[in-house]
């Protein structure tokens, strides 16, 4: 897999270090049998004790550099794995949030976690275990082949039975199991994604009792992980005993043909329990390999989720041009739609958004209103370009938002979000994430325009207060007031408001406005709002219905004008009025 490449050019120098440790520890194991077997033909046999001593200081000196070695296989192997594991991760994080809208909708998010921290996990394990014993495993089957054979080519005839049945078993093993471990990794993403549901929703779940049923969704979720897992343990697990028993078969048969070769003089003593522990040796080495092999079945099955989202392309491309660097000072703020229309299935399908046009003026304060599921959201979504137009052209400051770089074209705004999502730290860590590097007073006084310093102030720790998982220490208003003085601290060129008073009273909403009024100055701002009286003071007002512009124009005009805002104003004010 091309992603990989990188890896192997930045840990390859040091695995390979770490292989050469490996085949001295191999070459280690190999030669031990052979130096028993002299010691017992030649030292035991002919009672000669200083051939015994010389010999066995020999052994223990080949014992101590194979364990030499495999201590810096071992502490090799760890440092490549460990940091092979942690910047996949890193870099697969950073892929996700390049990642646009529409290909992170691809995923479902309980699989992206899974593919972050179980998926990696996977392929770290194989990459630490290819460089302990997954390639020490052939070397030493190889070498005890050979060693084996040289030692005595009569005996070797049992190895020529049992080998080729090992391959095959190993080779059903990979074959079989992989779809297997898949099924696995995909049951595992359901069990996330019931867990990571009801924990987003919990108290959804209290207010309504429905305990009963989150519990036997994630029951039948976690069963079915179960399930997958048993059926992949089970059909790996009759390949272990299966290839136990053939090399056991052949050690039985090396013992029975040895004897009768001790009992003719054809063979020595020596050289059967020499065969037999390179026999002994051989039978680890497969054990290992069809370890290797479950561990590359499940690796292959996670490398293959991992790479599919390091192949998902960025949609969101641009053209370099010298024009980019330009800096348009009477256009700044501008926003221009130019017959918009915007589908979340592409082309064909179902239209969202239908031939929008009109133009957002340099410090003008404009309103869109509708019913829901008219696409107020969609529509300003398109001007950070979290989504591509499926047709027409967004202009933000006179140049194409398709034709810049999505992180300067973004510098450019400051949104606060329909769904208010507050992070883990503090009130100002949280308030900064607008500005990393705001004052403090740069941050009371935005929290003071979003009416949010009073409550904050009122905290004991103030400030400083840490926020709870998602905001749970705060109310739903409160949650808005912190993310709307996000938005202020950044200073931004264009502030995009969506719906982001529901949860607060109308006193507050009318602070927050005329303190905006003053704030906003040569600020493009763009109120969403459910609320009339949210727009009703703004420059211009865009009515949208069915993903169409039913009007636009200031409240007086559309009031007069425009069917769709009438309905609105007297369904929500017009009876109090009367």
């Amino acid at each position: 897999m091309r992603f990989y490449q990188k890896y192997i050019k930045k840990y390859g120098v040091l695995a390979s270090i770490s292989m050469i440790f490996l085949m001295v520890e191999a070459l280690c194991d190999l030669l031990q049998p052979t130096i028993m077997s002299r010691i017992i033909d030649i030292g035991v046999a002919q009672r000669d004790m200083d051939y015994v001593l010389k010999t066995g200081g020999l052994m223990l000196l080949i014992t101590a550099l194979g364990a030499v070695a495999a201590s810096m296989r071992n502490v090799l192997a760890t440092y490549v794995s460990q940091n092979f594991g942690a910047q996949l991760r890193s870099d697969l994080f950073s892929k996700v949030q390049s990642l646009s809208f529409d290909s992170l909708n691809k995923f479902d998010r309980a699989s992206l976690v899974t593919r972050l921290t179980n998926d990696v996990n996977q392929v770290q394990v194989f990459v630490n275990g290819m460089m302990r014993i997954f390639v020490k495993a052939p070397l030493v089957c190889i070498g005890g082949l050979f060693m084996a054979t040289q030692l005595n080519a009569e005996l070797a005839v049992v190895l020529a039975v049992v080998v080729p049945i090992v391959g095959l078993l190993i080779f059903l093993n990979l074959k079989i199991g992989f779809p297997f471990f898949l099924k696995v990794q995909q049951a595992l993403d359901r069990v996330n994604g019931a867990m990571r549901e009801y924990l987003s929703g919990v108290r959804v779940v209290k207010a309504f009792n429905r305990f009963d049923f989150e519990v036997g969704k994630f029951t039948r979720a976690n069963e079915e992980l179960q399930e997958k897992s048993l059926s992949a343990t089970r059909v790996m697990s009759v390949f272990s005993p299966a290839i136990m028993l053939t090399v056991n078969l052949g050690i039985v048969a090396v013992l029975w043909m040895g004897g009768l070769g001790v009992e003719q003089g054809n063979i020595q003593v020596g050289h059967i329990i020499a065969f037999t522990n390179y026999m002994t040796q051989i039978l680890f080495s497969l054990m290992m390999i069809s370890l290797v092999f479950n561990m590359f079945v499940r690796a292959k099955a996670s490398a293959g989720r991992i790479g599919e989202v390091f192949a998902e392309e960025n949609r969101m491309s641009w053209k370099e041009d010298a024009a980019h660097g330009q800096e348009p000072g009477e256009e700044k703020g501008r926003i221009d739609f130019e017959q918009v229309s915007f589908s979340y299935d592409g082309e064909g399908g179902q239209p969202v958004l239908k031939q929008i046009s009109f133009s957002c003026l340099p410090g003008e304060t404009v309103g869109i209103i509708g019913s829901t599921g008219a696409g107020k959201s969609s529509l300003v979504s398109l001007i950070p370009r979290f989504y591509d137009v499926t047709a027409g052209t967004i202009r933000v400051n006179g140049q194409d938002v398709r034709e810049v770089d999505p992180a300067k074209l973004r510098e450019k705004m400051a949104i606060v979000p329909q769904k208010t999502t507050l992070f883990t730290g503090t009130v100002l860590e949280n308030i900064r994430w607008g500005k990393e590097d705001a004052t403090e007073e740069e941050v009371e006084a935005a929290a003071r325009m979003a009416q949010a310093h009073e409550f904050i102030a009122a905290t004991p720790e103030g400030y400083q207060t840490r926020v709870g998982q998602g905001g749970v220490n705060f109310s739903g208003g409160q949650k808005q007031r912190i993310s709307i003085a996000r938005a202020l601290v950044k200073k931004p060129e264009i502030l995009i408001l969506d719906d982001s008073t529901s949860a607060v009273d109308v006193a507050t909403e009318s602070k927050i406005k005329e303190a905006l009024q003053t704030y906003a100055k040569g600020l493009t701002c763009i109120l969403i709002a459910q609320r009339i009286t949210s727009v009703m003071d703004a420059d211009k007002i865009v009515v949208l219905d069915n993903g169409e512009v039913a009007g636009i124009g200031t409240h007086e005009t559309l009031l007069a004008t425009c069917r769709v805002y009438q309905e609105i104003f007297t369904s929500q004010i017009g009876k109090e009025a009367s």
